[in-house]
């Protein structure tokens, strides 16, 4: 499969500037799955910017209707 790098990047929220994963999905979710965590795009944009991308947070978020 090709990699949409460049219209992943257009929808990419990560706020993780020097990052060198943005737009390559697999690469990210690899990297984050290792962490017992989820990418940027798996969290509304406030939430994101603290870095907290657990697991546990991301269950907050759906359990308080957030996601």
């Amino acid at each position: 499969m090709e990699c949409r790098q460049v219209q992943n990047k257009r929808n990419c929220n990560c706020s993780y500037e020097p990052c060198n994963r943005k737009g390559v999905c697999c690469d990210c979710v690899r990297y984050h799955l290792r962490s017992r965590q989820l990418p940027a795009c798996f969290f509304p944009d406030d939430v994101e910017r603290t870095y907290d991308r657990s697991f546990e947070k991301f269950t907050e978020l759906v359990q308080r209707g957030k996601v």
